[in-house]
């Protein structure tokens, strides 16, 4: 627990005052700040999330041509919903607002709440988006803590609680109200926000040219390095499967739905299959064994038992990883020729040629494949 530093009100009206002024100058120039309409804050606040604004630009630009209301949100079809939203990854984030747009338009007329505990009652939106849709389309006070203002604020007052722990939220929480200014709210969380992405970085901070570096008691006492505090993230978990791109005489490959719930649901993938550790480096070996990496059949024969798929021959496309929040895939990627096309299909697979792969929405582990795939058939 940190031993609590607290200022003065005089003080407290200076820090906004510095920083506010800093913000006003210096703002960055970005498309969703061309104005202080909800929907486009929503939207731009929830691609932000483990996205960089480089990257999230060109995203926001198309989502709002495509659905420029909260109705066309709530209308739109699944497909094209998820194309907007491929590359950006963690799709439940899209599905949870599209469920909130559907929400506004049977509770709220199709706009968005102005209370912040009724946007809060939104599917998918948390403290953090409810605390920056308040702040910045209606003025509430309300803070909206990521890691920029953890960060920031852990300097400010140095605030050793791990930023890691959930609980530590309430203690940004209670800092931060005390702090922000009332009459701007919107902008002083934005400062906050600019200010953690450009001077106050997670490395090298640029202290000199800080707007608020006599306020820092980490300045203070040359101990910037030392915050925030967050204890190691724990290492993401290896699971290991077998990614079948199986294609058949006609030149279509085989693509299969995966189910409604858990990890990438609903997406397009390569029927993929699980496997030990040890099965998957014993795989690995025997290709890397046999001349021009074409698989000796009978290594993975027992895999292939129970769908008794009638296979041509096999060929190693590739390795892919992948790393999801507490999971690393490893995936051994091969080509599988089908002799014939009367496989039995399942109930959510179907046969699509290559130049149709476009109208699919990958998920990013199985875009690798995919681009692998390319890469074979180029070569």
């Amino acid at each position: 627990m940190s031993e609590e530093v607290t200022w003065t009100q005089e003080k407290i009206e200076s820090f906004q005052d510095d920083l506010l002024a800093w913000y006003h100058h210096e703002k960055r120039d970005l498309p969703w700040r061309e104005s202080t309409d909800p929907y486009r804050v929503w939207v731009s606040e929830i691609m932000l999330q483990q996205t960089q604004v480089v990257t999230v630009i060109p995203y926001f630009n198309r989502f709002m041509e495509w659905f420029p209301t909260i109705e066309d949100l709530a209308n739109a079809e699944e497909d094209k919903l998820l194309k907007a939203w491929e590359g950006l990854g963690y799709y439940s984030r899209v599905r949870n607002m599209q469920h909130a747009a559907k929400e506004m338009v049977e509770t709220f007329d199709g706009k968005m709440p102005q209370t912040i505990e009724d946007i809060l009652s939104l599917k998918g939106i948390g403290p953090y988006t409810g605390g920056a849709i308040g702040s910045i389309a209606f003025s509430l006070p309300e803070p909206a803590i990521d890691g920029n203002v953890m960060r920031v604020y852990s300097r400010l007052f140095c605030l050793s609680d791990d930023i890691a722990l959930p609980k530590t939220r309430k203690v940004f929480d209670k800092y931060v109200r005390e702090t922000m200014s009332q009459t701007e709210p919107g902008d002083f969380n934005q400062a906050l926000m600019d200010l953690g992405a450009t001077i106050c970085t997670p490395t090298k901070p640029s202290c000199e040219t800080c707007p608020i570096k006599h306020y820092c008691e980490a300045r203070k006492t040359d101990t910037v390095s030392s915050y925030p505090v967050k204890k190691k993230k724990e290492k993401a978990k290896p699971l290991y499967y077998v990614a079948d791109v199986i294609r058949n005489k006609t030149g279509a490959f085989l693509l299969e739905k995966r189910p409604e719930d858990g990890l990438l649901s609903n997406m397009w993938t390569f029927p993929m299959r699980d496997v030990t550790k040890e099965d998957y480096d014993r795989l690995v070996a025997s290709y890397d064994s046999v001349e021009k990496k074409e698989l000796q059949v009978a290594e993975q024969l027992r895999l292939y038992e129970e769908e008794k798929i009638d296979i041509k021959e096999k060929q190693l496309l590739g390795i892919v990883t992948h790393i999801f929040s507490h999971r690393k895939w490893h995936v051994l990627v091969v080509e599988d020729f089908l002799r014939d096309t009367d496989r039995e299909m399942l109930e959510k697979q179907k046969w699509v040629y290559q130049e149709e792969f476009d109208q699919y929405v990958f998920p990013k582990p199985q875009q690798k494949m995919v681009d692998l795939l390319k890469k074979s058939m180029n070569n």
